[in-house]
């Protein structure tokens, strides 16, 4: 018996194996993490976390230039029975140690945002290490733990950056939420762009000095705590080992 088979079915075939194969050459080991290349050869951080059901989220804030707010921050945080992770400058943690000191003391993680608040994706690796290392040290001199997770300025990134930072035992975060705080916007505002990209697993961005970020904190983890989230760091909602991360940085288990 012969069996014809068209030739538009022939190339439908060959395109999926063709796109398998892309996608299995595109899951590459660095260091203990496991991370996504895309078609283009590109290494992604972690932008979110596929948590299942688990209604989870990480509130993140970076802190580059004044602390003026963040002792308020932390007040609230307090107050409502939630966690978050402050990314640090290095310039900042000399600047304010005592307030480094204040955040891990009330619990909170640290994580690392570069020495000097660099496009980190033009530096050498030689660069790259010594901007991490420089938060690292400090940040142990003060409190006695090291950073674990770095998110980079600007959210600008690079393969050697996402490679380098995998290879020091440390994960490349961004976030899938942006309030845009750093703009100036106002809090009604903050907290509808946090409803409108919201899903499990979400990295929502502040930053610990921006115009109304005491404003429009406490409006949104009410929001958040009704609708049945809860509160996790970013290190302790990631998955540290045995993970993919797919073509849009959301971080699964494998």
């Amino acid at each position: 018996m012969i069996v014809c088979i068209k030739r538009d079915s022939i190339y439908k075939v060959l395109a999926v194996v063709a796109m398998l194969a892309v996608f299995i050459a595109g899951v590459v080991s660095v260091g203990y993490n496991t991370v996504m290349t895309t078609s283009s050869g590109r290494h992604l951080p972690i932008y979110s976390v596929d948590t299942g059901e688990a209604k989870s989220v990480a509130l993140t804030f970076d802190a580059a230039w004044g602390a003026d707010k963040t002792s308020k921050i932390m007040e609230i945080l307090e107050a409502k029975g939630v966690t978050a992770t402050f990314f640090l400058v290095g310039f900042w943690v000399d600047k304010y140690p005592d307030e480094v000191v204040n955040i891990h003391k009330a619990g909170y993680e640290i994580g690392n945002h570069s020495h000097n608040h660099l496009k980190m994706s033009t530096l050498t690796v030689d660069a790259i290490h010594d901007e991490i290392d420089y938060v690292n040290d400090g940040v142990e001199k003060l409190t006695g733990i090291t950073p674990k997770v770095f998110r980079a300025p600007f959210g600008d990134y690079n393969n050697q950056l996402i490679d380098t930072i995998s290879s020091k035992n440390m994960s490349t975060i961004q976030w899938n939420i942006d309030t845009l705080d750093w703009k100036g916007i106002r809090p009604n505002e903050i907290l509808n762009r946090v409803k409108s990209r919201l899903e499990h697993g979400s990295v929502i961005l502040f930053h610990n000095n921006s115009d109304y970020v005491v404003e429009a904190l406490p409006s949104v983890i009410d929001y958040l705590l009704a609708e049945g989230y809860s509160f996790s760091t970013v290190s302790g909602m990631i998955h540290a080992d045995n993970y993919m991360i797919d073509n849009n940085g959301r971080q699964h288990k494998k």
